[in-house]
């Protein structure tokens, strides 16, 4: 196992509170963009995390009023109209990819969004576990405003499954903007939170999961992914074999002992 509290990131934020970790976008002067490099980072970030015994929970936190305009016009969008089919399709892999660490990390991810949460910034969100947004949220699958499908980094896999196929299918087309209430009411948004709240409303929900059976959490994290191509006889099998997993854990007999004991359990993960 290895420790990431202390990561030192050189293209994002990152600190540690406790077993928590925080991610921030770290260009607020224009809404977050993110680059080749950030992508290549937060790939190789979440890629890491399964081996980390000192994070239980992320946490991607708006910075300067946004969450992220998604990728960089400048240093993204630009290069890859000058790029060959090799280096394009090297380039989509690699977003794609972020998605899939982050969808294989073994870590439950929160989204508080605040301000705009567009194209891959939108993606980010798409594929946390639990988002949280301000009345301000803006969430736009925006693709096709520049030319593009709107099939990108898993989006008409995931979107769907979340809010629905129709109206997954209209953000998809139109690349219009949802705004928080829709988000909300749509079911892509836990809740809706003031602003000035919305960081510590996440700190608090991230708390309260690392608090739990953490080595358990990840096991429901592989599940509520694998099971998306599972039938129902395979998705009951496995989940017959991860809960006898987890009933082996000493978080299991603690649980147990605290209860025998009219106490409240203290989890620690193993």
């Amino acid at each position: 196992m290895t420790q990431m509290a202390g990561l030192k990131p050189k293209h994002f934020l990152w600190r540690a509170e406790g077993n928590v970790a925080y991610v921030q976008l770290d260009r607020p002067e224009r809404k977050n963009p993110l680059t080749f490099d950030s992508y290549a980072e937060l790939r190789d970030t979440f890629r890491a995390l399964p081996y980390a015994d000192d994070i239980d929970v992320v946490v991607f936190l708006p910075n300067g009023g946004n969450f992220s305009s998604g990728g960089d016009v400048h240093d993204i969008i630009g290069p890859l109209t000058k790029m060959d089919m090799k280096g394009l399709l090297a380039f989509t892999r690699m977003t794609g990819d972020l998605v899939k660490a982050m969808l294989n990390c073994s870590k439950p991810i929160i989204s508080a969004v605040d301000g705009v949460a567009v194209g891959a910034g939108a993606i980010v969100t798409m594929a946390s576990d639990i988002r949280l947004a301000t009345p301000e949220a803006k969430t736009a699958f925006l693709f096709t405003r520049v030319g593009l499908a709107g099939c990108d980094m898993g989006a008409c896999a995931m979107l769907p499954r979340i809010i629905g196929q129709g109206r997954a299918a209209e953000l998809l087309y139109t690349g219009r903007s949802m705004s928080a209430e829709e988000g909300e009411r749509w079911g892509f948004y836990n809740r809706i939170v003031a602003a000035d709240a919305l960081e510590a409303e996440a700190a608090k929900l991230a708390q309260s999961i690392a608090s739990g059976p953490t080595f358990a959490h990840g096991i429901t994290k592989t599940q509520l992914n694998q099971e998306w191509s599972m039938g129902l006889d395979q998705a009951i099998e496995a989940e017959a074999q991860a809960q006898a997993i987890c009933m082996q854990t000493r978080d299991f007999e603690r649980a147990y002992q605290a209860f025998v004991a009219k106490q409240k359990p203290v989890f620690e993960g193993d």
